[in-house]
């Protein structure tokens, strides 16, 4: 199996690493990238991970273990979708139907429901009884929905919350950024999110929490409670040309972040989580995730 965007070597390697490792929801992620796959056999496939509330659980975001519906998975699922042209009212509709239903007063949802108390969790996602909004999921979802034009209540609200929550950072962290930037990459307001995106690329650079230099990324800052070695690149921050983060970096440095990307792959085809290893099933479950998303940003440069 080959693909015209990417090295058929690198594709081939990661193709047998997807078939040895990968969950059937990726095995036909990869398919309907890479190959012959159908939008059909991926959406049957996201279909068990679905709660009965409309929501998503059960381990399709692989940190967030038990049948409970939370809103990073809620945004797995939509992201999904919209990789095979589905985020739409008919597919969505009951995910963010259950978004409305633990959305604050501001607007925003939590990164985190309390509903994971009952099952495993991973130390850096703590479960609070009343949790704060956060900009980390309600940027990532209301993100994904304005790629795709979708229409619900939810959404004015929650772009309120974001652009608010934008304009007050002066201290931020990697994941953080990576939602802001979801967010602005398809936010309607363009002149707004130009210049949003201008400000936050320059609080990255000030803060130093981007590994400009892939070979020394020890010279960047790692923030704390993150992983060792969980250092963010700068094709993390820019993993599309089109991106509003694209202009943050030179030329030079976007090739040498993606030369280290390619270098990254292992020898079983797959590339490796770089945040922190609490069990050894969501490593498993992570990895042909995080394998695909290279493969993604190297198809995007036309690597």
């Amino acid at each position: 199996m080959t693909d015209g965007g990417t090295n058929p070597g690198r594709v081939d390697a990661a193709e047998r690493f997807i078939w040895l490792t990968a969950r059937v929801l990726e095995q036909r992620r990869f398919e309907y990238l890479f190959g012959a796959g159908t939008a059909d056999r991926v959406a049957a496939a996201l279909e068990p991970y679905r709660c009965s509330d409309g929501g998503f659980g059960y381990a399709l975001d692989p940190d967030l273990r038990g049948p409970a519906s939370q809103p990073l998975s809620a945004h797995a699922a939509l992201s999904v979708l919209s990789e095979i042209g589905r985020c739409t009212q008919e597919h969505a509709a009951g995910i963010v139907d259950q978004l409305t239903s633990i959305t604050g007063s501001d607007g925003g949802v939590p990164a985190v429901a309390p509903s994971l108390r009952d099952y495993p969790h991973p130390p850096f996602m703590p479960v609070e009884d009343e949790p704060a909004s956060a900009l980390l999921s309600t940027a990532l979802l209301a993100g994904v929905l304005h790629r795709n034009s979708y229409d619900h209540p939810w959404l004015a609200g929650a772009t309120e919350f974001c652009w608010r929550r934008i304009d007050e950072l002066t201290e931020t962290h990697p994941y953080e950024v990576h939602a802001a930037v979801a967010f602005l990459d398809h936010a309607p307001d363009r002149d707004r999110a130009v210049a949003a995106a201008a400000r936050l690329g320059a609080l990255v650079r000030e803060q130093g929490i981007v590994a400009l230099d892939p070979a020394h990324p020890e010279r960047s800052r790692l923030v704390p409670g993150y992983a060792p070695g969980e250092w963010h690149y700068v094709h993390d921050y820019a993993p599309d040309p089109n991106g509003v983060a694209r202009s943050w970096f030179s030329d030079e440095e976007i090739a040498a972040s993606l030369d280290a990307l390619e270098a990254a792959q292992q020898d079983d085809g797959g590339w490796q989580i770089r945040w922190r290893r609490w069990a050894p099933g969501t490593e498993l479950e992570s990895r042909p995730r995080v394998t695909i998303d290279a493969l993604l940003t190297l198809r995007a440069y036309g690597r």
